[in-house]
């Protein structure tokens, strides 16, 4: 940053908008000239109706009313799970796109396939998880139930489609989450009008289906193949703050929406049998409620499975820290969608995996090398090893001139004799001084350098393998010696006055300067790690630093653990080897790239010594420490014992190096080692010796930890300093505790509490502070001084603090009980108890570590979990498609049976064919789907639930099935089809569950015919009816009846014929009638239950699961016309004669009836005798002339007197109305001679009452 701080932006303030115009109107004082005006007229600002002031108040409260919701128990956790976004819509609608769009605004990434669930940091408290919906109704029953909020995409250009009203009666029946309508394809439109009224209808038929007032956004057009950028964010923005009100089903069950699957079968199971079942962990943020271990789930498409294994992982896109910002940084706009193959780090139970992207990653690693390393490092070797050596510089000592190979050269002559080797003896404890000859121990190197550089050749002398086996028998003594003389001599060893500047590793000066500790890798992953000299080790390191830094913490963490191991100590590297390392900067720049390649060499061949056995590191480990001891008497110089400065630590470092490079049998299994969190280690001690507890703080499970045989040392801590004690001084007695906890405070609380009293046993009398004497008050006043400066010192002012805050709040309670209860509603009590149920549930489990909390209360929501489910079909490995959503859905203690459920159900009235009872029907039940026959019934007023043939029309009816328990009031889905898209309406029914027992008998109404063989007046013998006297048995004082009506009843069964009765009834019956009983026979429940199995299909015919047909379905299929019933057919209806008796009425009832009701004894009239009849007159020609003008002459004469007779009615008329006339003349005449004459009356009376008001004052 060269110390340059970066200047904030500065803060622009608004002129336009709300805002700034009250702010306009605050400076120009107008809000002081109404208040004037209150307060000069009070009366013009007073209420001028009361009425409208009443009905102002009502709707007020009406609408404050309307937004009441019964208060639940806010059961979310701390951290909750990301909110679910299901994006829905028919096909090319612009579903990926939207997708894409809202992505690339929250996480600034662009992303390819939208494969699986997409998880972000939208932002502070919130993360989205996006999943798009496909046209499958599998997948909309499904993803409708987990569902936080759903956005519905709607072509604006076409209009709805059915799969919108589809999905939207799908969340109605499992439970109505948040929806959010958008309207795409607006800029198909050319004029404005049109789409102005297309949006209109398109809202209001939206608001018919959701709730008035459902948002509806618009985005207009594309710009580039996305949608516009401000239209997306505003959409993000309602996104990021929407509220969600916790539905029923989501509450009440655990349940995970996968976003990983892995297969962990064992390899060679799958190769001797690839149709076996398969072992699968699916990951994913636990959502709804707690989840114990060893559960239940029922993954939709595949079955119910019990689980393994539960297990709680580090959150892979985890919040950001709370810090007061406005927004996010880069670093933490997360994106993790695993299936889609996006996420840095993705964690498991036993490793971690990293994506790089291959922009990271260089080409010479792409390239296909050799696996063995030995031939890797032949292959990238660049200089021969006598180059190498010519070029290599030595310093022996801190401080001490480097040594070149022409100076040992040199020398050699005068070196040349007799040389000491110490050996420590384990029999005689004791060290033995060995003689080495210059010789022997150049023949030794180069024996030692062979085997280096060959790797495990096993060629190497039989003394030098003798040796190796006492160093490893003899190896634990050997340097527990070592290290204990090691302390003692320089406990001994005087320090010099001036001590030249200690020359510092060149680990340490990376670290002084700030540069990243490179170091060698125990198991280098290709040899150009080996190869690579430390500048361009750093360069690429800050290179990768960068490109990870977004990703994973992870690789922070393994450097930081491996800073605290030592500086520049990989634990494969001797002491001698870093003297080797260790150069001036001035001897640097003469020789610089050819002592880099030497230094990474012997470095190469450090590690390859290292791979092919850890006996040559332990022997070599031992040997340094004996050299340095050896080379003790041969300098006495000023400066030959700073050598020996920090020889501890030489030897700890040893010791710990010689631990680190022992194999690591976790390491040869798995390939990698833990990482210790050592900055976590680190920011909870105190002072190295005592750990902080903060269960708090959620502590990850780390399946793998540290190998615990090894010993690591901590970092030696200089107790000396003032600063270390203050560290470690509050814990102990008596350093600071907090208040509840200090000694001194709790034994003054508790003289204050209990005061005087006298101990039983001894008899003495111990008084309170208050019932003491003055004498003692004057003896102990010493003491008590003592006492109130302890006391002072633990009241801190933390403590007052604490304390003046607690009293504020005792006061603000008091005020609030005080002036808050007059206006507290019920509804605000509710909220309030509400609330403080929710902060005790969350802080009964604050205080605990997330190990001990997931024993007592399961895995908590908002958990990123691993769930390991053996036995798991082949075909969902196989077939696995991430576009098709994976949800575990938990199942509480009795959901995993099956029984008999009662329903009620209704016909969806825009499914277009009513529903036949036995015909097999898929429900959507809480998580599953399954086929099974309903049989439909209705209750009768009697209690009776009679069996119906067909579903009713527009009523609900009950329905009977064999399926999975599910808790009462659940709501239920009927399809009777998944297998592809119909042009109508899919769903077909809905309802919910009533019962769930066996209780309810649905019967069939069956009628049983016979016919009477015997008549004797009111008693019949009937047959034909039944078979056997057993089932005449059973319906004796059954009621029976004819068709003409007469009832009737069952007496007994006869002997002949099987099956006949003996019946009586209201009347005597005719041989001809028909006799029927009506009967109620019992109906048993089909038990079929039948998953769908959708997701173990192939992949591209998911869509096409097929059960269970239908017997129309099957005719259909199969071609097979129904042959009708004879007694179906229409046929003409050939009716006898009947002769019927004559009616037969007793002579005394004769008597008795009237005359009109009496038979009339009338004989019929016979055959007239011919004789007697009356013969045809036939008349003569002259005669018919007569009778025919006769004829005519009436004719004639009646048609004149019809004339005449119409004439005289026509005048007649005329002459009523004439007289009608008159007669109103007459009464208009008399009524205005009666008018003048009472006029003329009135005036006579006016006279004569005047002339008596005149004349009376004259009589007076």
């Amino acid at each position: 940053m060269d110390g340059k701080v970066k200047e904030q932006k500065r803060h622009q303030q608004k002129h336009s908008g709300p805002k700034a115009e009250r702010k306009k109107v605050r400076k120009q004082g107008s809000s002081a000239e109404e208040k004037d005006g209150r307060r000069r007229n009070p009366k013009a600002f007073a209420v001028q109706s009361a009425v409208r002031m009443a009905k102002t108040f009502h709707r007020a409260q009406d609408l404050k009313a309307k937004k009441h919701h019964i208060p639940l128990v806010d059961r979310t956790p701390l951290e909750p799970p990301p909110v679910v976004i299901v994006v829905v819509g028919p096909p090319k609608v612009g579903k990926s796109t939207l997708i894409r769009c809202l992505i690339k605004n929250f996480t600034r990434q662009k992303l390819g396939d939208i494969c699986g669930p997409v998880t972000i940091v939208s932002g502070k408290k919130r993360r989205l998880t996006f999943i798009e919906c496909s046209n499958d109704i599998n997948t909309m029953i499904d993803l409708a139930k987990v569902a936080d909020l759903v956005l519905m995409l709607i072509d604006a250009s076409f209009g709805f489609e059915m799969e919108t009203f589809e999905f939207l009666n799908i969340c109605q029946v499992h439970g109505f989450p948040r929806i959010m309508g958008v309207l795409t394809h607006l800029d198909s439109f050319k004029n404005n009008k049109t789409q102005r009224k297309t949006k209109k209808s398109l809202k209001h038929r939206f608001w018919t289906e959701v709730y008035q007032g459902a948002k509806l956004f618009y985005l207009s057009g594309m710009v580039y193949g996305e949608y516009q950028t401000q239209e997306v964010k505003n959409l993000g923005r309602f996104i990021s703050v929407m509220k969600f009100r916790p539905l029923v089903w989501q509450t009440s069950h655990p349940y995970v929406l996968a976003d990983r699957m892995e297969d962990l079968t064992e390899p060679e199971k799958v190769r001797t049998d690839p149709k076996c079942d398969r072992t699968v962990s699916l990951y994913g943020y636990l959502r709804g409620t707690y989840l114990k271990n060893k559960g239940q789930v029922h993954i939709p498409g595949v079955g119910d499975f019990q689980v393994a294994d539960v297990s709680f992982l580090p959150d892979p896109c985890p919040l950001p820290e709370a810090q007061k910002k406005r927004a996010l940084n880069e670093k933490e706009r997360l994106l993790y969608a695993p299936m889609a193959g996006v996420g840095g780090v993705v964690y498991d139970k036993d490793a971690v995996y990293i994506d790089l992207p291959t922009t990271h990653v260089s080409q010479e690693q792409e390239e296909v090398r050799p696996t063995t390393e030995l031939v890797q490092s032949l292959i990238d070797t660049h200089a021969t090893l006598d180059a190498k050596m010519a070029a290599s510089k030595v310093s022996l000592f801190i401080g001490s001139a480097t040594l070149v190979p022409t100076d040992i050269d040199l020398q050699k002559g005068e070196k040349e004799g007799l040389q000491e080797n110490r050996v420590w003896d384990a029999k005689t404890q004791r060290e033995r001084r060995k003689v080495v000859f210059t010789e022997e121990e150049e023949e030794n190197d180069d024996s030692n350098g062979s085997d280096e550089e060959d790797g495990t050749d096993g060629d190497s002398d039989q003394d030098e393998q003798e040796d190796e086996e006492e160093t490893d028998k003899d190896e634990e003594g050997n340097l527990s010696t070592l290290i204990k003389e090691a302390r003692a001599k320089f406990e001994k060893t005087e320090k010099t006055d001036s001590a030249p500047p200690v020359k510092k590793h060149k680990m340490e000066e990376g670290k002084d300067n700030g540069e990243p500790c490179v170091e060698l890798p125990m198991f280098a992953d290709s040899e150009d790690d080996l190869e690579m000299s430390e500048e361009e080790r750093g360069k690429r390191n800050e290179g990768e630093d960068e490109s990870e830094a977004d990703e994973s913490d992870f690789d922070e963490e393994e450097v930081e653990a491996k800073k605290a191991m030592g500086p520049g100590d990989s634990g494969h590297c001797s002491e001698e080897d870093e003297d080797e390392e260790e150069s001036d900067d001035e001897e640097q720049e003469d020789d610089d790239g050819a002592e880099e390649e030497s230094e990474a060499e012997s470095m190469e061949e450090d590690v390859g010594t290292t791979k092919a056995t850890g006996k040559n590191i332990k022997k070599q480990k031992a040997a340094e420490i004996e050299e340095e001891e050896e080379e003790e008497p041969c300098y006495d110089t000023e400066g030959a014992l700073r050598w020996k400065e920090g020889l501890q630590q030489k030897a700890s470092e040893a010791f710990l190096r010689q631990q680190q490079a022992a194999p690591n049998l976790r390491k040869l299994v798995y390939g990698t080692v833990a990482a210790e969190e050592a900055g976590e280690d680190e920011e909870e001690e105190l002072g190295g010796l005592f750990r902080v507890s903060r269960p708090q703080k959620t502590k990850k499970h780390w399946a793998d930890a540290p190998d615990c045989s090894r010993f690591s040392p901590d970092n030696s801590h200089n107790w000396d300093l003032e600063e270390m004690l203050n560290s470690i001084s509050d814990c102990f007695v008596t350093g600071k505790w907090e208040e509840g906890q200090d000694a001194a405070t709790l034994l003054k609380e508790d003289e204050e509490l209990y005061g005087d009293f006298e101990d039983l046993e001894t008899g003495e009398v111990h008084e309170g502070p208050t019932g003491k004497h003055e004498d003692q008050a004057e003896e102990n006043s010493d003491e008590e001084d003592d006492d109130e400066e302890r006391l002072m010192k633990v009241d801190d002012e933390e403590v007052q603090k604490n304390k003046r805050l607690e009293r504020k709040r005792r006061l603000k309670e008091r005020f609030d009980a005080e002036y808050d209860d007059g206006d507290a509603t019920y509804f605000d009590d509710l909220k309030e108890e509400m609330q403080k149920q929710a902060e005790l549930n969350r802080a009964e489990f604050e205080d605990v570590d997330d190990e001990t909390r997931v024993q007592y209360e399961g895995f908590r929501p908002g958990m990123y979990v691993r769930l390991e489910i053996p036995s798991l079909p082949c075909e969902f490995v196989t077939n696995f498609d991430p576009h098709y959503p994976v949800i575990l859905g938990g199942l509480g203690s009795s959901e995993g049976n099956i029984g008999y459920l009662q329903m009620r159900l209704k016909k969806h009235r825009w499914h277009n064919r009513i529903l036949k009872t036995r015909d097999p029907l898929i429900l959507s039940l809480g998580w599953r789907r399954f086929q099974t026959i309903p049989l439909y019934h209705i209750e009768d007023h009697n209690g009776r639930h009679r069996l119906l043939k067909y579903t009713p029309q527009h009523m609900h009816c009950g329905a009977s099935i064999w399926g999975p328990i599910t808790p009462q009031g659940t709501g239920f889905l009927a399809v009777q089809s998944v297998a592809g898209t119909k042009a109508n309406f899919r769903i077909a029914a809905t309802g919910v569950v009533l019962d769930l027992d066996k209780s309810v008998t649905i019967v069939k109404k069956l009628k049983l015919i016979g016919y009477p063989y015997k008549i004797y007046k009111n008693t019949s013998f009937i047959k034909g009816m039944f078979n056997t006297v057993l089932e005449v048995a059973k319906f004796e004082g059954a009621s029976v009846r004819t068709v003409s009506g007469i009832r009737g009843q069952i007496k007994k069964a006869l002997s002949t014929p099987a099956g006949a009765y003996r019946a009586t009834f209201e009347d005597r019956l005719l041989m001809s009638d028909i006799v029927f009983l009506r009967s109620w026979y019992p109906v048993s429940v089909p038990q079929l239950y039948n998953p769908i199995t959708s997701l173990l299909l192939p992949i591209g015919q998911k869509e096409s699961w097929a059960g269970m047909r239908t017997l129309g379905q099957l005719k259909f299929d199969l071609g097979i016309r129904n042959k009708p019933a004879t007694d179906s057919l229409y046929k003409t209806v050939v009716r006898s004669q009947r002769h019927f008796n004559p009616l037969h009425i007793a002579k005394q009832l004769q008597k008795a009836l009237p005359f009109k009701s009496k038979p009339k004894q009338q004989q019929p009239k016979g055959k007239v005798p011919r004789d007697l009849q009356r013969p045809s007159v036939i008349r003569e020609p002259h005669e018919r002339k007569v009778a025919a003008l006769l004829h005519a002459l009436s004719m004639v004469h009646n048609h004149k007197s019809k004339k005449a007779h119409v004439v005289q009615h026509a005048k007649h008329k005329g002459f009523l109305q004439q007289k009608e006339k008159q007669e109103e003349a007459k009464l208009k005449r008399q009524k205005e001679a009666r008018k003048k004459l009472y006029r003329q009356m009135g005036q006579m009376d006016k006279k004569k009452q005047r002339s008596s008001l005149k004349g009376a004052p004259k009589d007076d």
